[in-house]
This record gives C-alpha cells, structure tokens and sequence, in this order.
C-alpha cells in the first residue's frame, strides 16, 4: 500500500506479561507465529479480491492471475524483535514482466497493481488491497490474539516438563 496501514495491539498487558516470562527465543517465535497468522488473513483476503484478467492482454504482458499470485506477505526484521513483530502484506512489484534467469522463466512481478489500486487518469481504481485491509483487520487482531495464546501455553507446558 501507498500509505503505510497497520494494527497496533493494544491492551494485552497479561499476554505481554507471559512472554516476558518465556525464554526469548521461545517469546520470539511465538510473537511471529501469531503475527504470521494475522497477515496471512489479510493476504488471503486481498488474494480473494485482487481482480483477474478475462483475457490475456497481449504479447509481452502478464498472463491474468498474475496479480492475484505476486500477493505476498513478508516479515520486515529489521522491524521486528522479541516483544514486536513486523510484516508487510504486499504485492511483488520489482520487475516488469519479461524473461529472467537462467531459465527465462517469466517473472511473476505484477508493477502494474498501483493502476489497480489506485487508479489512473484513463482507468478507474478496482482496489482489493486496502478493502481486504479494512474488512479483515479484527479477525486478524483475532488470529494474532488466538496464535499467540497457543504458543504460550504450549511452551509453558514444554516448561514444565
């Protein structure tokens, strides 16, 4: 997206708590596991919304479906420690399509999903990105809160062994 959306957690003092207490590979690993769970909804549902091309556009363009497969979700370490985790539900954007590698396999880079999202002076906006944003972030608040509950018990039972 454009502008940076995201979901910041709040009031989960007794699950913060928790991962205090576990070791910190363990509280790490369970943070990411959730934070996972939680852009995997949002993925999933910009996927289901991501409009497909009816017909094939030409030579030298992206076959349709080619939008819908270059959504991606990707943790941002850089952003991310052990009592925060950061990823990116985006879409892979970095080529135009052409053959590339040793095999030339067409890239599967869709640079065009701004003119998607967004629009242009010649074509009106189909976003699927931000509408999957705003209709799934409390089930992904969900996902995050019901992953992270796992993990911790999980690993205070492994504790206690």
């Amino acid at each position: 997206m454009s502008n940076s959306e995201s979901v910041k957690i709040e009031g989960l003092d007794e699950l913060a708590r928790a991962l205090k207490e576990l070791p910190q590979r363990v509280a790490r690993n369970g943070l990411r596991a959730a934070v996972y769970a939680g852009a995997r909804v949002i993925r999933d549902e910009a996927k289901l919304k991501a409009p497909v091309a009816i017909a094939a556009l030409g030579p030298d363009q992206p076959p349709p479906g080619t939008l819908k497969r270059s959504i991606i979700m990707k943790q941002i370490p850089e952003l991310s420690g052990p009592q925060k985790q950061t990823f990116f539900v985006t879409v892979r954007h970095g080529k135009k399509y052409r053959k590339q590698g040793k095999k030339e396999n067409l890239s599967q880079d869709a640079w065009y999903w701004r003119f998607v999202e967004f629009g242009t002076v010649k074509m009106s906006a189909k976003p699927f990105l931000r509408p999957a944003f705003e209709g799934k972030k409390l089930e992904a608040v969900d996902a995050i809160k019901d992953r992270l509950s796992e993990r911790i018990e999980l690993a205070a039972q492994e504790l206690k062994k």
